[in-house]
């Protein structure tokens, strides 16, 4: 897969424990940069694939999006002290992951969407045949990128890594919330506000929270305050999505909006209409941020991300 220092594209800061007012370009040089390593990373490993309709699709799913879920591996290996290859393979782990959810998602017999960051889902450019095995693929391939040899966290902090990223993205966290969810629209009975909350805590947060604690589990730390600062970071995302679907426009989005509406589907802002969405998505970011104070300046970058998630428009 190369040298993971060739990997490496995100621009040097001073070290930790230097205090400096954050500025929005500190958070916006780091977002993209961890998304140029993340993709230069998935590019290299996917480089021995060839050019089969299957890379082809795998290399079109994992292209676009603002890559925060990399973003999130690769900041929290920053504050944490943990090695850089290690968060970028981790971050194209993640990303890889992302992806084949996204492109299972789009799926007709799921969400059904022809749209996905601005370009065609790949059912609709392939077919859904292939989308089904490019789905696959990314999966295995992030576990791939976990397990490679050439680790040099440890084979117990590997394990912990490859379990923690099993445990959010199947039964028990992401795969259960995209069924809560499917069963929720056939269902006559709406969901509460509690109901959803823990909806989408699998569907969404159990990513969000692995990706943002895996500096701590890098480092065999204690991840409780990260865990703590994501937990409220997936929800506040979530209920940016839900507010995207009310206000934002295929455009800019990148994908459909309006669906939920359409259809009747019980949200954050059909439950708590859409100013009232928005304070708790703040009250959120409020929560995520002072999860971190312990840090310090240190985690002023992770902070900044809370803010972005509410702000974004895709």
């Amino acid at each position: 897969m190369g040298s993971p220092r060739a990997l490496l594209r995100w621009t040097r800061v001073e070290p930790l424990g230097a205090p400096r007012p954050l500025m929005l370009s500190d958070f916006s040089t780091h977002l993209k940069a961890a998304a140029d390593a993340t993709q230069s990373c998935l590019a290299t490993a996917m480089r021995p694939f060839g050019d089969l309709p299957i890379a082809q699709g795998m290399r079109h799913a994992v292209t676009g999006g603002k890559g925060l879920r990399g973003f999130l591996v690769i900041e929290s290996a920053r504050l944490m002290g943990a090695p850089e290859q290690e968060a970028v393979y981790a971050g194209a782990a993640v990303e890889a992951l992302h992806a084949y959810s996204l492109v299972h998602d789009d799926l007709p017999c799921m969400d059904d969407d022809d749209l996905r960051r601005g370009q065609p889902t790949v059912h609709k450019k392939w077919d859904e045949a292939t989308a089904v095995l490019v789905g696959d693929a990314l999966q295995t391939l992030a576990f791939e990128l976990l397990a490679r040899p050439a680790s040099c966290l440890g084979a117990q902090r590997q394990l912990d890594l490859i379990t923690g990223l099993a445990k959010a993205s199947g039964a028990e966290g992401m795969v259960l919330g995209q069924a809560q969810d499917m069963a929720a629209e056939t269902s006559a009975v709406p969901l509460t506000l509690t109901e959803i909350a823990h909806l989408q805590n699998n569907k969404t947060g159990a990513l969000i929270e692995w990706s943002a604690t895996a500096g701590a589990v890098m480092m065999g730390a204690d991840p409780a305050l990260l865990r703590r600062y994501a937990q409220s970071l997936g929800l506040a995302f979530q209920i940016a999505d839900d507010i995207l679907d009310v206000e934002g426009t295929i455009d800019v989005v990148g994908k459909a909006t309006g669906k939920d509406s359409a259809s009747g589907k019980a949200t954050f802002v059909s439950l708590l209409g859409l100013e009232g969405a928005k304070l708790r998505a703040q009250d959120l970011v409020d929560e995520a941020c002072v999860a971190l104070d312990d840090f310090g300046d240190r985690a002023n970058i992770l902070k900044a991300a809370a803010r972005f998630v509410v702000s974004r428009d895709l």
